[in-house]
């Protein structure tokens, strides 16, 4: 019989955030996948769990995504890794592939779930806390009220939506904004919104965590979101 893929999401980076059904099923996975750049690299969903899930009689596995610039490259990648998984659930054996935040919010995982599911394997989705809610949290603000809306934009090559995103809606939540903070300032000036309403929310739950003002001359990890109420 064919194993089942899970994707896991393990939350935004403090170990308590981790569901009690993620838990569950990554200490009962035969293999845990770890999505990395390169190999080697160091994973932050993966020190995420540790504290939390027995790993020692786990198989750990490497599933390389690489962020290349072309789109051709990144879909191969994509298949390879697809490929990779599959081939393990053939063997019988359960996957759980961790990811950061939630599955469904800018997740490498949704493509191989999505090859696997388009070839006939089981698969299941867990979601995690995303983000920018445990981030609203830590600041102790509401994401929206009443009847007001909520945008969530990427900063990276966002272009116009960034700007369309501030000027028209009410809440804006800008993620992977780590290098544009000092163009979040600027668009707030320009259409009248205080820089007052921006709060960053960097690193949150890790051990570099930074809830506060813009400041264009901090710097930020790539884990930084910016909320403009």
């Amino acid at each position: 019989m064919r194993g089942k893929l899970y994707g896991i999401g393990v939350g935004p980076g403090d170990p308590e955030l981790l569901t009690l059904k993620a838990k569950r099923i990554l200490e009962a996975a035969d293999v845990v996948a770890v999505p990395v750049k390169e190999k080697g690299e160091q994973s932050t969903a993966l020190e995420i769990i540790r504290p939390v899930v027995s790993l020692d009689d786990k198989e750990l596995l490497e599933v390389v995504f690489r962020m290349a610039k072309d789109e051709e490259e990144r879909k191969r990648c994509r298949a390879e890794a697809g490929k990779q998984l599959t081939d393990i659930l053939d063997q019988g054996k359960t996957v759980a592939m961790i990811t950061l935040g939630d599955v469904a919010v800018y997740s490498t995982y949704m493509y191989v779930n999505q090859y696997a599911a388009e070839r006939g394997y089981k698969t299941e989705i867990v979601p995690g806390i995303p983000s920018f809610c445990s981030g609203a949290a830590a600041a102790g603000l509401p994401l929206m009220e009443g009847n007001e809306s909520l945008v969530i934009v990427p900063s990276v090559r966002a272009g116009k939506a960034l700007e369309e995103a501030i000027a028209g809606f009410d809440n804006v939540v800008v993620m992977k904004a780590g290098n544009s903070i000092e163009r979040i300032g600027e668009l707030l000036d320009k259409y009248g919104r205080s820089r007052d309403c921006a709060t960053v929310l960097s690193c949150v739950g890790m051990e570099d965590e930074y809830i506060g003002p813009l400041d264009p001359d901090r710097e930020y990890s790539y884990f930084t979101t910016v909320m403009i109420k």
